[in-house]
């Protein structure tokens, strides 16, 4: 770690430390997941059976917009925080205790009104917690083990998508499922906000408050940073890929594979893509950081994950579904630790890594405010599941050739 605590670190972080940092990513996206993956397409079926993809779409998009402006606030944000605590801690805290305050809201929902309130809370509030946690990262893990570090917070976020799944589920309906989640959600952060290991920001580096330069610090100029340009790009697309391919999940096994639990179908297709992503997260992190060439994985993540997308369209049962998550996790699982690898390694400045990795999360963010635009026409008027998916694979194709736009990492 370097002295002040804003320049490249250069000392390995302490198992209890990855620990700690893994078990609160995992609650953040418990708090996601388990609302995206069951309760809000029950919700919007329980309130809406007429138009649930309608309104599924609709509160996605909307809860996404939300995550996409939230996330760079609350990374610039935690840069200027000077508390004794540290830059991150604080909004890990406060992040969080909305973040369980947007599901109790969901949880007493009694109309699509509530519900999306709820949702629109619950993801502005927990993207403190996650922009901080991003941020972390380059704050505290040397470049050399980056590729690592993306594989166990990759790792986290997929424990956490498949315990939100299986939370959502084991809660036994709709209320169940978010009073489970927001109890996760409560408690995971605890051990690494006690740990503190949390660099403070000396008074003398902290910028004098100027609102007109601070919101003009969210614009980067793509002409002088053309790798952190190319690098979000990529990211964009990749995202989309995936956003697409897994908003209708519930609708495609009930409506197109006709299986009888769909819901439980769901929860196993969850389960098998995170046994392969957690796999090949953390192989391939520590792989890319042994031949150190991001590229390569990254653009091979795409072309796999297209792969997933063509079985999808093409092979509408069961077993094809199968095969696809088993593909998909290992294309997703390469994607998530490499990529985040490769992007803070194009940061623009030490000083501005929360908002400059908050900007990045908006091409993480966007897709899920896109993906509804771009699936509900394709399902409803333009191809059905096969149109939808086979979108998908080319819009992950076009990431994963991009990606060698990006010139100062191999």
């Amino acid at each position: 770690m370097t002295a002040d605590g804003l320049g490249e670190p250069t000392e390995r972080v302490p198992i209890r430390w990855v620990l700690a940092f893994s078990l609160a990513t995992v609650g953040t996206f418990v708090g996601w997941y388990g609302p995206l993956q069951i309760l809000l397409a029950k919700q919007a079926d329980a309130f809406a059976p007429g138009s649930k993809e309608a309104v599924l779409a609709f509160a996605a998009g909307i809860g996404a917009l939300f995550s996409m402006l939230a996330n760079p606030l609350w990374g610039a944000l935690s840069d200027r925080t000077a508390s004794r605590f540290g830059r991150r801690i604080p909004w890990v805290v406060a992040g969080t205790l909305g973040g369980v305050a947007g599901l109790l809201l969901m949880a007493a929902a009694q109309g699509v009104v509530g519900m999306i309130a709820g949702w629109c809370l619950v993801q502005t509030a927990l993207n403190a917690p996650f922009a901080a946690l991003s941020a972390a990262i380059p704050d505290q893990v040397p470049l050399r083990h980056r590729g690592t570090a993306g594989g166990y917070f990759g790792v986290a976020q997929t424990i956490g998508i498949m315990a939100g799944t299986g939370l959502a589920v084991a809660g036994g309906g709709i209320v169940g499922g978010y009073l489970a989640c927001a109890v996760f959600v409560l408690l995971a952060p605890v051990p690494y906000v006690l740990l503190r290991r949390d660099r403070v920001l000396p008074a003398q580096l902290r910028p004098p408050w100027n609102r007109r330069a601070f919101f003009a610090g969210f614009r980067l100029d793509p002409t002088r940073h053309r790798d952190f340009a190319w690098a979000w790009l990529t990211r964009f697309l990749i995202n989309l890929s995936n956003a697409i391919t897994l908003l209708y999940l519930l609708f495609y096994l009930k409506d197109a594979v006709r299986l009888p639990d769909p819901g439980g179908g769901v929860l196993v297709l969850t389960a098998i893509n995170a046994v392969t992503v957690l796999v090949s997260v953390m192989v391939t992190g520590i792989w890319s950081d042994r031949v150190a060439n991001r590229r390569a994985f990254v653009a091979w993540s795409g072309v796999i994950m297209a792969v997933a997308g063509f079985l999808l369209a093409g092979w509408q049962t069961w077993t094809g579904a199968v095969v696809a998550a088993l593909v998909l996790g290992i294309g997703f699982g390469t994607y998530t630790s490499v990529d985040f690898a490769l992007i803070t390694q194009v940061l623009p400045a030490a000083l501005d890594r929360g908002k400059d990795l908050g900007l990045v999360n908006i091409a993480n963010a966007l897709p899920q405010v896109l993906a509804p635009a771009v699936a509900a026409p394709i399902v409803a008027h333009l191809g059905g599941y096969p149109a939808l998916y086979t979108t998908a694979s080319v819009i992950a194709i076009a990431g994963a050739v991009l990606v060698y736009r990006v010139k100062a990492v191999r």
